[in-house]
């Protein structure tokens, strides 16, 4: 079996993956190789900012995982995007840059999880971020990572946001500053106009280190362990061909929160009595992997409107020009845009210390944005609950590499998420109602007006609520039986062998997640160079 070897072999080139391998390999003495299943990110859509609704589900970037039939979804099976490519999901999520609240990671601390407080991790935020808005407290301007804001203005959001105001939430302008609760605008990761991915900001300036090898379109089947230490990776190549990567240093899985979990279950390492299922022998009886899943679930609301959207923009062979032609010229425009303009982190109940729902606001509605939009001047808002109580799993369907695990999220499956989302819906129908908004808007599309009792909207989210694509927690950082892998990201019984992913928030951040991935990256990083020394 033809060798490779490093010091370091990190399998997965997504959002955490990218950053250790910049970080590690900017010691020239260090070896480091980075596996990733997909291929280099040549699409041109990926450097596009709207291109996620042309690669979102396109298999040759994307996993195109999907759910098994959930509960709490009345038996409906979702999609589940995942980057395949050099930049995993950063290179086709909607680009959104959130941290979440400083309370998600003093509570990490609070489980006794050293390091990890929000004094912690705010340095890491800082270092990687080139912050549009300059340098503060908050905000870091040196890092490659480029955060910028909005290239694009559209009145039915700026509406959203005077229609929150008006009945009482506050304007913030920085949700990643000193409070994150109140309504504004997001922040992207974009520069002048071009998505800037993991792969962007930290891979592409780094290529012609000489210490620093990629191997692309390799799937990663097992780590290899002896004696109780892991010493490398088997992987195919395209053709099938198998081999190995030699690690005489650590394996790190930066492979995201079900290729993670799936790679060590392959490798042995999991619930042996799950294992034994499938025929695999348990290398460490490890019952945590794949457990904990949780993710954020949106409910997206339509409204029709008395003026045009974007709806209308994109409908037309005319409208569609301009928008390139703008794109073109200046990036600018719709092109730009991320996955929402405005949004509110708000709370369902006063009584509460911070935002426990988030709004995600879109000049343009769609039953499915690669269906195209609505032939109607629309917008939506989606609301999620941002810190689920329900927990689902990642499981084998096979010992065969080249299956998808069976993923159960377990949506809804508790009272108090079930209240959140109703609460959710009817706090995004008062901001409908709210002046300068209730002018633009024609009628209620979805839900439909009639549903307004509690049991009619949760049966109406049941039946049409999505993932937001923020999968976390099934490789889950932490100090008793459940954990998987320690605060310095360790797996627990198994030398030379880290995590560092979403998978290991042992709950999930207020937000979205691919800021806080770098920032695991950043960490993952520091500890690893620590230890070495």
């Amino acid at each position: 079996m033809e060798q490779l070897r490093a010091d370091y072999v990190i399998v997965g080139a997504g959002s955490a993956g990218c950053v250790i391998a910049n970080r590690l390999s900017a010691d020239p003495s260090v070896r480091v190789i980075l596996i990733e299943a997909g291929g280099r990110d040549s699409n041109p859509w990926l450097h596009v900012p709207v291109g996620y609704f042309k690669t979102m589900h396109n298999p040759s970037v994307d996993w195109c995982y999907r759910t098994e039939p959930d509960p709490g979804l009345n038996g409906r099976s979702l999609e589940w995007p995942r980057g395949k490519v050099l930049g995993g999901s950063s290179s086709l999520n909607g680009l959104l840059y959130v941290r979440g609240q400083p309370q998600d990671y003093d509570r990490w601390r609070q489980m006794g999880l050293e390091g990890w407080s929000w004094s912690d991790v705010l340095p890491l935020f800082k270092r990687s971020e080139s912050q549009e808005r300059g340098g503060d407290d908050f905000h870091g301007t040196d890092g490659p990572l480029a955060v910028s804001n909005m290239r694009l203005v559209r009145p039915i959001c700026d509406a959203w946001v005077e229609a929150a105001e008006a009945i009482g939430y506050p304007f913030n302008p920085d949700y990643n500053g000193a409070t994150q609760e109140g309504v504004g605008y997001f922040q992207l990761t974009a520069r002048n106009g071009r998505r800037c991915s993991a792969a962007v900001a930290f891979l592409r300036p780094v290529l012609d280190r000489p210490n620093l090898q990629i191997v692309t379109r390799a799937h990663v089947c097992r780590v290899v362990t002896e004696d109780g230490w892991a010493t490398g990776v088997e992987f195919k190549d395209p053709d099938g061909t198998l081999r190995l990567a030699v690690a005489e240093g650590e394996v790190i899985l930066s492979a995201g929160a079900i290729g993670s979990p799936q790679i060590l279950m392959l490798s042995g390492i999991g619930a042996a009595e799950h294992l034994a299922e499938h025929g695999i022998r348990p290398v460490l009886d490890l019952p945590g992997v794949g457990q904990n899943l949780q993710d954020h679930l949106q409910a997206r609301l339509v409204y029709k409107c008395n003026e045009p959207t974007l709806n209308d923009e994109v409908r037309s062979l005319v409208g569609r020009g301009r928008i390139a032609l703008e794109y073109a010229l200046f990036r600018t425009g719709p092109m730009t845009m991320a996955a929402s303009l405005a949004t509110g982190f708000l709370r369902t109940d006063d009584r509460l210390e911070t935002p426990d729902i988030q709004f995600h606001v879109q000049p343009w509605s769609a039953d499915s944005p690669g269906e195209g939009v609505h032939p109607f001047s629309a917008f939506t808002m989606s609301v999620c609950q941002l810190r689920p109580e329900s927990r689902g799993t990642i499981r084998l369907r096979s010992a065969d590499p080249g299956d998808h695990p069976a993923i159960h999220p377990n949506y809804l499956a508790t009272e108090t998420d079930r209240q959140t989302v109703v609460a959710g819906i009817r706090i995004a129908r008062r901001i409908a109602e709210a002046s300068p908004l209730r002018e633009k808007i024609a009628a209620q599309y979805r839900p439909e007006p009639g549903i307004d009792d509690d049991d009619g909207l949760l049966e109406w989210a049941r039946n049409t609520a999505t993932t937001i694509y923020h999968p976390t927690g099934t490789c889950k950082m932490g100090t008793g039986g459940d954990a998987v892998v320690d605060a310095r990201l360790r797996v627990r019984g198994i030398r030379g062998l880290r995590v560092a992913d979403c998978s290991i928030m042992p709950e999930i951040v207020s937000g979205n997640t691919n800021a806080p991935a770098i920032m695991i990256g950043e960490k993952a990083s520091d500890m690893i160079v620590a230890d070495r020394g």
